[in-house]
């Protein structure tokens, strides 16, 4: 059965009439997180540190090139990344921002169906970034949920943020929200600007409105990383998928 159609045969367990207006839902098979009326996150019950989107592979595709080994991750939602990474090798030191403590809350109830023990902090995700020294991280991650509230600007300042904190060993994963094709294009020509001494590819997800860039050191070789890379905490079959993932990005760079 198709994803959509799961999703419109599930069950209310969890409603917040809060701010971030969250919702829990399920059936049979999948449990999900949304953000008014917005999907955000969906485990598959049985295997839950599975990947069930396709930004969330695009989102993972270092992967491919380096195994990272301290991970900050901004945004959680319902911790498909988090499970994955967690689930993938102990030796990933894995940080997770997320600004939302009813988010946090929801999470630890119903999307930690094996109680791992995460380093999960409460704090305003640029904010906690700012203050960090860049060289401790291997990679950054920025999945974090944007009402249509926040203007352009603010992305503008996040890309600004993300940027001074990236080592030039480091890598940089953003998923953008809904954009139209000229803010997306603006994003971009700012983030060469900001980070000339990196690569720079992007992601347009089929059938979803994520947009997903990538920044790899401009160092790497990615076109040998990708066929050669014998250093990857991926499986074998997945490190194949995946390469034929990343051949449909664009690169400026």
């Amino acid at each position: 059965m198709r994803l959509a159609k799961h999703l419109a045969q599930g069950r209310l367990v969890y409603l917040s009439q809060q701010q971030d207006a969250i919702t829990v839902s399920e059936n049979d098979h999948y449990r999900w997180m949304a953000f008014s009326d917005v999907v955000q996150s969906v485990m598959h019950k049985r295997k839950p540190w599975q990947l069930t989107l396709p930004h969330q592979i695009a989102l993972l595709l270092p992967l491919l090139f380096f195994r990272p080994t301290r991970i900050i991750e901004l945004g959680l939602g319902g911790g498909n990344l988090t499970r994955f990474l967690q689930h993938l090798s102990p030796d990933i030191m894995l940080t997770t921002i997320d600004h939302s403590q009813g988010v946090i809350d929801s999470f630890a109830q119903y999307f930690n169906p094996e109680h791992a023990e995460l380093d999960i902090v409460c704090a305003d995700g640029m904010s906690w970034l700012a203050q960090q020294d860049a060289k401790t991280m291997d990679w950054i991650i920025c999945d974090v949920y944007q009402s249509q509230e926040f203007g352009f600007d603010t992305i503008v300042k996040q890309l600004e943020t993300l940027t001074s904190k990236l080592d030039s060993q480091a890598c940089l994963s953003i998923n953008l929200p809904d954009l139209s094709d000229s803010d997306i294009n603006l994003c971009l020509t700012i983030l060469q600007q900001l980070q000339p001494d990196h690569h720079i590819t992007y992601f347009n997800i089929p059938n979803y409105l994520n947009i997903v860039i990538q920044l790899t050191p401009q160092h790497w070789q990615l076109h040998r990383l990708i066929k050669r890379n014998k250093h990857s905490y991926l499986p074998q079959v997945k490190l194949q998928r995946w390469r034929k993932f990343w051949r449909h990005g664009q690169q400026l760079n």
